[in-house]
This record gives C-alpha cells, structure tokens and sequence, in this order.
C-alpha cells in the first residue's frame, strides 16, 4: 500500500525551495554585471559621441579652413577608416552573453507551471486549515504584526488574481471568490496592478459567485464590469442571462440560493476532513483533565539496558490508548545535519494512489519529497538505526530503510494508516517482513507554526520538536491493525520541517513484542 495523499496538497520542500533562493541571489548577482558592463560601454560610447560632436562643429563652421590643415584631414580620413569601425565593433559588442549564459543554465532548475499552481494551492490550504483570512496572507502578517512571522514580501493585486485564478482553474469557486475579492480590495485602495485590471477581476467574480448560486452578487458584478467596458460581450451575454433567471424566481427562492453553505465549497470538506483541520489549529483534542494526570515523563532506560542504566533517555507520554510516546534529545544536531545533507540530492516526488482514482500517480512537487538511506551508506544512519533498537527493544533488521521527508511550508500529509490492510498489502507482501507493527517518528527541525501530527481517529496532537522521536505501535499484540492511529501531518504555516521515520515490520519481534490475543486497551 502506498500511503494516500490527495494530489491538492501542496508542501514546499525547504531544501530545494532554498536552492532556489541562492539560484535566484546568483541571477541577481549576473544581472547587475550585465547592467554595469552595459553602463561602461554606453559610458565609452558617449565620451567618444560628446568628443566627437565638440570636433565636427568645429569643422563644419569653416569646412576648408579645418581640412586646409593636414593634420585635420589625416585624422579625418584616419577617425572614418579606423576609428568608427572600432565603434561599431563596441556597439555590437554583447554584454549580455554572460547573463544570458547563466541563465539558461539556471534555468532547468526553475519550477514549472505545476509547482507554481502547487506553491498557489499551498497558501489557500493554509487559509482553511488554520482560518486565515486573505489580507493577513496578502500581508504577510500571518500570526498578527510581529515582525518574526511578517514576510518581507506581500501579494500584489496580479499575486491575488494568480491565487483566484488557479482556484478557478480548478472548478472552486468558493476561494476564487475570495482571492479575487482581495485583489478588488487592493485596487479600490489604490494599487497599482500590473498586467491584471479590474475588468478581469470582476470577470472571475462574477461568474464564481454565480456558481455558487449568488445570482444577485452576480449580476452586481457583471454590472460594475460592464460600467468600466460596455462593449465586453460575454458580461453583456451574461447580464441578460442573470436578470432573466432572477426574474423567474419569487422571493423566497432567492433567500434559498442566496445564502452560502458547505455544498458549495471544495469536496475535501467532510467530517474527517473538518476534525483534521480543528486538532491543527489546537481544537478539538479528546484529553479530558483527569486522563491527561495520567500521563507522566520519567528516565527510561528499557529494562536496564546496558547503554541507558547510566544515561537514561527522556521519555514522556504523549497520549494514553493507544500508548503514544516521546523520546527527548534523541539525535545531537550534528546527527541530524549529516541525514539531511545525505538526503538532500535524493529528494524525490513520492509516487502514492490517488484518494479519489485509486490509480498510482506522482505527487506534486509541493507535497513532499523523501529519500531513503540504508544503514550501510553512513555511520551516522547506523548508529540511528542501533538506537532505535536500544530504545524500543524492537529488532530493526528487517525495518524498512531511513525514511527522510522534507516538508516546507504549506507542507502536509493526508489521514493515514501506516500498516498495511486488506487488500492493501500487496505493497509489504514482497518483503517478506511481515506488516509494520510500529512507527518511529523524529523530528530533525523547529517549525515556527503548524507542522503538528494530528491522530484524527482520538483526537490527538503531537507538535513538532528538534531532536525528539515519537513512537507507537500500529498493530495490536493479536497482529490486528489499530484503527485509532490512523494519522496526518498539519501543514506547515510558518518554517521548515525535517523528518524522519523508520518504519519497523513484524519479522523478528515474536519474542520481543509476543503475540496476544487481547487487543490494547
């Protein structure tokens, strides 16, 4: 089983996104020596233009009188023959083949139309999830007015119409409506757009709002983009449309499709989709006062094991049924620098199923990027691996590789079982290893806002902290498949988020986690 994600999540993968940073600084960098080289040769060309016109008005006010000198008409003769060639020889000359080199080797590395419609996708999903409105994205000012989370850049009104226009693109109407209100706001404020204007605004608004069964709001606009172009045709095809079909409707007609309600926003609207995005934001957790007691940190060193008796890990209870745990400082930073380097040049597109098609696809560029690395292939994995078995007491022989993933902002990952099912094993069946009876989950940076891992099933919210490894058992002793961690990966508002996951398989655990019939409490 590949493990679903919906192909509209969008996740900004922060090692390659900061590539782009220093591929653009470098752009920017030619650039300014192609300008300065441009400024230099016209420089020349007019010192020699200004000299040249101060000689010929002088000539010319008493033509046999300058040519009568040998002198004047040696360099005349000598300026036409020679010099004016090496004129054109410096007017010609192309400073910008440098630029224009670099460039186009640059440019294989640019994101393409996909991820630009991805990176368009990932703000609106975080205007859902975390109940953003869009002039706090257009701003910048994402958590209020704090300079640590204000961007220096903002959206221009051109920005908000690219933001409307990939929702239109896509059939959803509701967060077109909203983005290209936004750009009206900007306009009636004053700014100036550059390549959209208002009757292109106005043009998406009113036809999304149409769609969302606002005929009134509709003719509205299709009515203020007609007082700014009367000959638009469509708007005038479509005034005639909206006043007709208001008239077929009595009143109370009207107040029923006037108002605005769930249906007409995007299917990924559904309950669990509604229970996702609330422990995102911190609501809805399912710890009353009295289970939370319960929970307790305490030294662990896993039965007296020899490397931890002296030095013990920090463990701390993360949730109670199913048992979810944490275990602090796991990794030193170093550790965690030299995986992320090791997985930087692998980062690949995921290939998962489609949700909605059940077929294999290529997830988008902004949903996440991972590589895997074998134990063999450092010392540094090994050891990672050596301590995932100390701590856990689960044998990692048979464990899948490293897993690293790279999620940047707008960064998440879809509700998911980590074991595999009916009819959804065939994935693991080749292993021979046995289903994945537990999860270790490490966390390599600090997100700033968002990044949590919800469990939508109890209603569980685990933050992202450096160097702490989360870890949970997916299968009941009976070998049976726990439901209740079926699990999910909050965007990420604010930050970038590193993680890694081992995922460990049933083959070699029987007499390390024995089977029961009993399913945990």
């Amino acid at each position: 089983m590949q493990l679903a994600i919906l192909k509209s999540l969008l996740v900004a993968v922060a090692g390659h996104m900061t590539d782009l940073l220093f591929t653009e600084r470098d752009l920017v960098t030619s650039l300014k020596d192609y300008i300065r080289a441009e400024e230099n040769k016209l420089a020349q060309i007019k010192q020699w233009a200004d000299k040249l016109d101060l000689l010929s008005t002088a000539a010319t006010s008493d033509p046999d009188g300058f040519l009568g000198h040998p002198v004047n008409a040696f360099k005349l003769i000598r300026r036409l023959n020679t010099e004016w060639s090496e004129l054109e020889h410096l007017v010609l000359t192309d400073t910008a083949d440098a630029f224009l080199s670099n460039l186009t080797i640059q440019r294989q590395h640019f994101p393409s139309d996909e991820d630009q419609s991805g990176a368009a996708k990932a703000l609106t999903r975080l205007l859902d999830t975390y109940q953003l409105d869009t002039d706090a994205i257009s701003t910048g000012k994402i958590l209020g007015s704090s300079s640590a989370y204000t961007s220096q850049s903002v959206l221009t009104v051109d920005d908000c119409f690219e933001l409307g226009r990939v929702a239109y693109s896509e059939g959803d109407y509701y967060h077109t409506e909203l983005w290209m209100l936004q750009a009206l706001r900007q306009m009636e404020k004053g700014e100036t757009p550059g390549v959209v204007d208002a009757v292109m605004i106005l043009d998406h608004l009113s036809y999304s709002v149409y769609q969302q069964g606002e005929l009134e709001r509709a003719l509205d606009f299709t009515k203020k983009l007609l007082e700014l172009d009367s000959t638009h045709q469509r708007a005038t095809g479509n005034r005639k449309y909206f006043e007709y079909q208001l008239a077929k409707q009595n009143k109370v007609a009207q107040s029923e499709q006037g108002g605005r309600d769930e249906n007409h926003q995007p299917n990924d609207y559904r309950s669990e989709r509604k229970k996702y995005e609330q422990l995102c934001r911190g609501e809805g957790l399912k710890m009353t006062a009295r289970r939370q007691s319960q929970l307790f940190c305490r030294y662990y060193d896993n039965g007296r094991h020899p490397k931890y008796v002296i030095g013990p890990v920090k463990q701390e209870d993360e949730w109670d049924r199913p048992h979810i745990v944490r275990y602090h400082d796991i990794l030193s930073n170093r550790e965690m620098e030299t995986v992320k380097e090791l997985a930087k040049p692998r980062l690949r597109r995921a290939t998962v199923h489609d949700p909605q098609t059940g077929q294999l696809t290529t997830a988008p560029y902004r949903v996440s990027k991972s590589a895997w690395l074998g134990a063999f292939e450092h010392p540094v994995v090994d050891r990672i691996n050596q301590r995932i078995e100390d701590i856990t007491g689960l044998d990692v022989s048979t464990a899948e590789d490293l897993q690293v993933a790279n999620y940047g902002v707008g960064g998440q990952y879809e509700p998911h079982y980590d074991f595999g099912r009916v009819n959804h094993f065939q994935f693991l069946g080749p292993l021979g290893t046995g289903n994945r009876i537990a999860t270790w989950l490490l966390y390599m940076s600090e997100v700033q806002a968002g990044g949590a891992t919800v469990f939508t099933d109890i209603g569980a919210s685990v933050s992202p902290k450096k160097g702490s490894a989360v870890f949970w058992y997916n299968l009941h002793p009976s070998g049976d498949g726990d439901y209740r961690t079926r699990h999910a990966a909050c965007p990420v508002l604010l930050g970038n988020k590193w993680v890694s996951n081992k995922w460990i398989h049933e083959r070699g655990q029987e007499f390390r986690r024995r089977c029961d019939l009993q399913e945990d409490v």
